[in-house]
């Protein structure tokens, strides 16, 4: 992903207040902060849900290769 500098940073804002006008800025910039936001905890959530079940569950398919081995 490329970074964005301070001279595109400044171009999106201009872009952003010319779009929406100053009167909504701050609304429409509090909305894109709460989804992010959200998104960031829906990740970490997902993300420890799949670490739990993978911590939990033991392998079954490299214990029954195992016993197949041992056969």
């Amino acid at each position: 992903m490329p970074n964005v500098g301070f001279g595109e940073l400044i171009l999106i804002l201009v872009i952003a207040l010319i779009i929406f006008g100053p009167g909504k800025l701050p609304s429409v910039g509090s909305a894109i902060g709460k989804a992010f936001s959200e998104f960031k905890k829906a990740s970490r959530d997902i993300t420890n849900e799949v670490s739990t079940e993978a911590n939990e569950k033991p392998n079954t398919d490299a214990s029954k290769s195992k016993e197949a081995s041992n056969s």
